[in-house]
């Protein structure tokens, strides 16, 4: 049980038998003990998060940025009078320009008046690049002289032999031996424009051709 009196420098008072005394408190001290005793209850409410909200860090996300996609790689043949003539890979896009510069550039006797080097090439595409005096032959070739015929009259596609179609500018073996294979397999040509349906002929070749075969 507690007892409390009021002494000259506080109060006392007894506790179960035990003597506790309390010093007078001044109104400014009364004050800065009950500022002290506010701010530990903010502090308190404020490291348990009542009342407030707890601040979440995000952590940043990266993302891998997509790898380009490769370019896609076209395989041309690149023969006549070139330096190093064969099989080159070339981006797509590239022009007969690039195709013999590919293959080392033209040869002395190249012929290059009667190529159109800014013509797009196409995968699986022959390039033949034609020796001067070339277009003669293929010319005198195409039309033997007699019965009234002109050298310089265009090769018959429906007639033509493989060898005839071997002296054409930009054709060799492999291709012309797959004209007489398309013509055998479809039929007679009824225009120049369906040698484009010929494997390895592209707008070069026709370019070539030009004035020079008939169907």
């Amino acid at each position: 049980m507690t007892k409390s009196r009021r002494t000259r420098h506080g109060f006392a008072g007894s506790l179960d038998g035990m003597d506790v005394r309390f010093p007078a408190l001044s109104r400014r001290q009364l004050f800065g003990v009950a500022a002290a005793v506010a701010v530990l209850l903010i502090l308190v409410v404020r490291h348990h998060g009542g009342g407030g909200t707890t601040a979440h860090v995000v952590a940043p996300v990266h993302v891998a940025a997509p790898k380009p996609a490769a370019a896609k790689l076209l395989v041309i043949d690149v023969a006549g009078a070139v330096r190093r003539p064969g099989l080159y890979r070339l981006r797509s896009g590239s022009r007969i320009d690039d195709a013999i510069a590919a293959a080392g550039g033209p040869t002395a006797k190249a012929q290059l008046d009667t190529v159109n080097l800014a013509a797009p090439i196409a995968d699986g595409e022959q390039v033949v690049v034609p020796a001067r005096g070339a277009a003669g032959a293929a010319a005198a070739a195409a039309s033997p002289v007699g019965a009234g015929s002109s050298p310089t009259a265009p090769l018959d596609l429906n007639t033509a032999t493989l060898e005839q179609l071997e002296a054409l500018p930009g054709i060799g073996p492999v291709t012309a031996q797959k004209i007489l294979d398309f013509r055998q397999a479809h039929g007679a040509f009824h225009s120049v424009t369906e040698l484009q349906g010929v494997p390895g002929i592209g707008p070069a070749h026709m370019a070539q051709l030009k004035g020079l075969v008939i169907p």
